[in-house]
């Protein structure tokens, strides 16, 4: 039976960033310097495959600090943690890596910063987002208000008006961002905003990449897992951007072949914590499914490496 043609429009970049990179070396050098059992608090990254493919190695996840033996080494997910974390794991003398992606840690300094000058924040970020109460939890008690969407700038009391500053979760849709950064300069016009754009460059890289192809696109396929953040605004953008269905997908067998039943053109895409074997798996199903043609959407080219932490470079 002849296959029908289909094109494949594969955006780039796409699938891991620097900073999970980075996260999942920390752990697999831990495990390597330390043996297995290594514990890690919460998911590394969000994304199952690679959660599980860590457990296989020696990794063993938790929820809370509490849950990890004293005398085994202890990870900090790529989330970032509040500071209890690591003072609760200080005063129990663990030994402890922080895999907070380096450009979360520069939204947490930020904050300190800002705190130290007076301000109170703003964080615009996801409720019970990790990142969020990472974030949030870098200050005392009532230094940071959050806001998810602009309806909530009305709903805000600070208690000094021209005494405020903002920043953001790192994962967050650019345009969504943009429209409360609005509302809040409307309401608080003496507000102080970051330097430089707290949304990390992988997001906002991956985020265009799918603008620039969605047009041409009967359909969306993000590659990622359904808690992250990061992977469910690209689904997002994909639909405004003007591809009528734009959908997450853990792997290729949680694709709905129904759904694209006499479609052209697809796009196909990952989060930044989806690997890259995942986006093969679905290439190679469609084209055990259709004639597949491959067509790269490269709208930047990404060179970005983060060190890992020193204790883990130094031998013994």
């Amino acid at each position: 039976m002849t296959k029908a043609p289909l094109t494949l429009h594969l955006a780039a970049p796409r699938g891991f960033c620097a900073g999970v990179d980075r996260a999942i070396k920390i752990v697999e050098m831990a495990i390597e310097k330390w043996g297995a059992p290594v514990y890690v608090r919460h998911e590394i990254v969000h994304n199952k495959f690679v959660v599980d493919a860590l457990r296989e190695k020696g990794a063993v996840f938790v929820e809370e600090l509490e849950e990890c033996p004293q005398d085994r080494p202890v990870i900090f997910s790529a989330h970032g943690v509040p500071k209890s974390v690591p003072q609760a794991a200080e005063a129990r003398e663990m030994l402890y890596v922080d895999a907070t992606c380096p450009l979360v840690s520069k939204v947490h300094i930020e904050a300190a910063r800002h705190h130290d000058a007076g301000l109170q924040i703003v964080m615009i970020g996801h409720a019970g987002h990790p990142e969020t109460v990472g974030t949030m939890g870098q200050l005392p008690e009532g230094e940071v208000l959050l806001v998810e969407v602009p309806e909530d700038v009305a709903d805000l009391q600070p208690r000094d008006t021209d005494r405020l500053a903002f920043v953001t979760q790192t994962t967050l849709s650019v345009d969504d961002t943009a429209e409360v950064v609005a509302a809040l300069m409307a309401r608080f016009p003496a507000i102080v905003g970051p330097h430089k754009e707290d949304i990390c460059y992988a997001t906002t890289n991956r985020q265009e990449a799918v603008k620039a192809m969605a047009p041409d696109c009967d359909a969306i396929l993000v590659v990622g897992a359904p808690n992250s953040s990061n992977s469910k605004r690209l689904v997002e953008v994909g639909a405004r951007a003007g591809c009528s269905y734009a959908q997450l997908v853990q792997r290729a067998d949680d694709i709905d072949w129904r759904s694209l039943d006499g479609i052209r053109s697809v796009g196909i895409t990952a989060g930044a914590s989806a690997p890259e074997v995942l986006i093969e798996e679905v290439i190679d199903a469609f084209r055990d499914r259709y004639d597949v043609s491959v067509n790269p959407v490269v709208t930047a080219e990404e060179n970005v490496e983060f060190k890992v932490p020193r204790v883990l470079r130094l031998p013994g």
